[in-house]
């Protein structure tokens, strides 16, 4: 019988299962979404026992898409949205609250108390990361002091927290595993990178007790069996967690310092591998975990973009000059090549490396040939020009040269946004024929695990070479006239790092 791997894949939107043969091919995926739960207050949550059971039912839409016997599932694997924060009672299983969304800023104001009392250099020197409220810290802070009981529920040990994958993983487990990996901890602004543990001084920091936190577990350690409801006869092991990033990292193969990938989708993850040992940072990129993998801890740099994909989608919906993504690369082979437009999608600031919440976008360099074409030119040219400030600033933490690029994701399929993307940084850019990294990521960590794949399995995807090819003055002049553009806007008395 054949043997297959089963990887969930929890994001933002929703859930997808995907289904892997013993060569690591990706066989089917099925897809559900979830709601988006907002409020006036610009609030962003999600039902927790949604995803819960929407994760279910999309194992089975899977099984039953593709046709196999469900005894045939030899093992599991998870990747999920990051920073993503559930709380739930521990003897019923059932949220306490809604899952506070990665998005979701309601905890801005615990941050800034925080800050004024000295604590954001604290924050940074012990998780790599700045003090915010896009992390779990904050966003557990908010949840404890809001809701009544919660803070001694947490302490007489009767509340568990978590991101996604452990909530996930202690429902699939029945309530016997209640735990979380490397990578996911990292994100969550209360793991110490250097002792990889939570650390006791930021617990205290953000007022949460320990005993609602989930053991940290090796990235492909055992999380338990699961029967995904009783729906199977024999339980199959959980093999893998990783958050989604970290996953599309590790489906790239990008298993060695100085090896990077950019997940192009709304917006954008830069990852680069530094190795075995935490790399210096500047304010423009942060530090965490990659994962870790049988026994060893692997370290990445890390830069994240506001807009990228949802560039194209602002044009589309927004602007309406366009009616597909699909139509963009041919209009942009089309603009007029001496124009000299540039738009910065600052519409809610400046991400990685600016950090700069202030800025706002603006399109400037117009000239009287400006017209759809060149602004939708622009508009993929920003894309490209952002992921290349970002590996810009890995360059100077690093000490391993970048020799190329692992794209990934939806855009990725623009064959000039991905020619450009290789002539701005001077680099052979590569993009997989498969789209879903993350998951396939997941699902390659849980079937090395498992004894099913070899380490090198994700040398196994093919994959299409883009290299530079425009001359060296040009692309100097390119980034330039972008660099001047960004400071136009960019304040630096708003930078957040």
């Amino acid at each position: 019988m054949e043997k297959y791997v089963l990887s969930v894949d929890q994001s933002t939107q929703g859930t997808k299962a995907l289904l892997l043969d013993e060569k690591g091919t990706l066989l089917c995926r099925a897809d559900r979404p979830h709601r988006q739960i907002t409020n006036a207050l610009g609030w962003v949550e999600h039902d927790p026992e949604e995803i819960w059971r929407n994760t279910l039912g999309v194992v089975r839409d899977l099984v039953e898409k593709a046709g196999i016997e469900k005894a045939c599932l030899a093992v599991m694997g998870i990747s999920n949205q990051r920073e993503t924060t559930v709380c739930w009672d521990r003897s019923t299983g059932k949220p306490v609250c809604n899952a506070v969304v990665w998005q979701c800023a309601r905890a801005a104001g615990i941050c800034e108390e925080l800050e004024k009392k000295g604590f954001a250099n604290l924050v940074r020197q012990k998780t790599g990361i700045p003090l915010s409220p896009f992390f779990p810290a904050a966003k557990l802070a908010w949840i404890f002091r809001n809701t009544e009981g919660m803070a001694e529920r947490a302490r007489n040990g009767k509340i568990a927290v978590g991101t996604v994958d452990s909530w996930l993983v202690y429902r699939l487990t029945g309530g016997k595993h209640h735990q979380t990996d490397y990578s996911n901890a990292s994100r969550t602004q209360l793991f110490n990178l250097k002792t990889l543990t939570w650390d006791p001084e930021l617990l205290a920091v953000f007022g949460i007790a320990p005993r609602c936190m989930p053991a940290i577990t090796d990235s492909d350690g055992d999380y338990g069996e699961t029967d995904l409801g009783g729906w199977l006869k024999k339980p199959i092991p959980i093999r893998s967690v990783l958050g989604d990033s970290h996953a599309a990292l590790l489906g790239q193969g990008c298993l060695k310092p100085g090896m990077v990938k950019a997940t192009y989708g709304t917006g954008s993850s830069v990852m680069m591998n530094t190795g075995e040992l935490p790399s210096r940072t500047d304010p423009g990129v942060v530090a965490s975990l990659a994962w870790k993998l049988r026994g060893k801890a692997c370290y990445v740099l890390e830069g994240n973009i506001n807009y990228t994909g949802a560039v194209v989608s602002w044009l589309k919906d927004d602007l309406r000059l366009i009616d597909s993504p699909a139509e963009t690369e041919a209009m942009a082979r089309a603009a007029v090549p001496e124009d000299t437009t540039v738009l910065v999608p600052a519409f809610s600031g400046l991400g990685a490396p600016y950090w700069d919440s202030r800025a706002r976008a603006c399109i400037c360099g117009m000239t009287r040939t400006t017209g759809r074409n060149e602004i939708v030119r622009a508009a993929l040219d920003c894309i490209a020009c952002q992921i290349a400030d970002v590996i810009e600033a890995m360059r100077r933490c690093a000490d391993t040269p970048i020799s190329e690029l692992r794209a990934d994701g939806g855009p990725t399929r623009n064959a000039y946004l991905m020619q450009f993307q290789s002539d701005l940084l001077n680099l052979p850019v590569l993009v997989p024929d498969q789209e879903e990294l993350s998951g396939i990521g997941a699902g390659y960590a849980a079937g090395m695990a498992a004894g099913i794949y070899d380490e090198d399995i994700p040398e196994h995807l093919q994959r299409r070479s883009y290299m530079p090819r425009l001359p060296e003055k040009e692309r100097l002049e390119r980034m330039k006239r972008w660099h001047a553009a960004v400071q136009m806007i960019h304040s630096r008395e708003g930078q957040e790092c």
